[in-house]
């Protein structure tokens, strides 16, 4: 993980507190001063269904920002597949503190493991092929870091971050600029070594893309028959673009993806329509 999603978790951390507690103080939880403030507890956070796991830094951060004394023991670690039942972790500290992060943890833990684990099915499923699966900029908002993270936990690539480290031109782009060939002659010119992606939605618009020498060429919601052909004409050209598909992406488009010879799959689901993983804290 990098110094600047280390920085982003600890600001999502705080702002996630901040919503139960209006400050990170513990002592604001009204509920948990029914209990005497120096009752000790333990506790397991359990999976009920099978997942691949992610979120343990926000955990640990969790309860770093509320109460540094509360102890986390790590059954698993990131990216593993874990069965229904598993015990992920064991805590122990003041019964206080572990009730007061318990919401928060989990929310974080129930929908980034939630992200990876839907990240490793798609994967799996284009397992074998040479095509890579990326995720897209449709994440929630203030979780940005930490979807792309667990998209990475599951196997998945991290398409472009935001707005600032690739290109991406899309059809009111072309509209603006006049055309294809003037948007990318433009990108190159701007930032010469940002890769410049242009999406296109039919195969006139490809080739266009293709001769303005595009790095990546998005084929959005192309027919099989379509990709069929863009493929075999980039290979006529030298294979000079990368080929992305987007649009539509579920279990069985992927079955029928996978063979077409595509460099990468985006899909928008993976961050967007998270479900969440059912989790459990027991304390005892």
């Amino acid at each position: 993980m990098s110094s600047i999603e280390l920085q982003s978790l600890k600001q999502q951390v705080a702002q996630a507190l901040a919503e139960d507690l209006s400050a990170v103080d513990a002592e604001l939880d009204i509920t948990a001063q029914l209990i005497a403030k120096d009752t000790r507890s333990e506790a397991t956070i359990i999976t009920r269904e099978p997942m691949v796991m992610c979120g343990m830094a926000w955990v640990n951060e969790v309860f770093q920002q509320l109460d540094p004394e509360v102890n986390i023991d790590w059954q698993v670690t990131d990216a593993d597949h874990v069965d229904k039942n598993t015990v992920l972790c064991q805590l122990s500290g003041s019964s206080r503190s572990l009730l007061t992060g318990e919401r928060t943890a989990l929310n974080f833990l129930q929908t980034l493991a939630g992200t990876a684990t839907l990240t490793a099915r798609y994967t799996e499923l284009l397992a074998g092929s040479g095509t890579r699966l990326l995720d897209t900029r449709k994440t929630l908002p203030g979780l940005r870091l930490a979807q792309k993270y667990a998209v990475r936990c599951g196997g998945g690539k991290n398409h472009r971050i935001g707005l600032y480290d690739a290109y991406l031109i899309k059809e009111n782009h072309i509209a603006a600029c006049g055309g294809i060939a003037n948007a990318v002659t433009q990108a190159h010119k701007l930032n010469p070594g940002k890769p410049v992606e242009v999406e296109v939605e039919n195969l006139t618009e490809f080739g266009q893309a293709l001769a303005a020498k595009a790095d990546i060429i998005m084929l959005d919601n192309f027919s099989l028959d379509d990709i069929h052909q863009a493929v075999k004409q980039n290979q006529q050209q030298g294979k000079t673009a990368q080929l992305e598909v987007s649009g539509n992406i579920t279990d069985a488009r992927l079955s029928e993806l996978k063979d077409t010879g595509v460099d990468f799959i985006s899909s928008g689901a993976l961050t967007k329509h998270v479900q969440a993983i059912d989790l459990s804290m027991r304390i005892s």
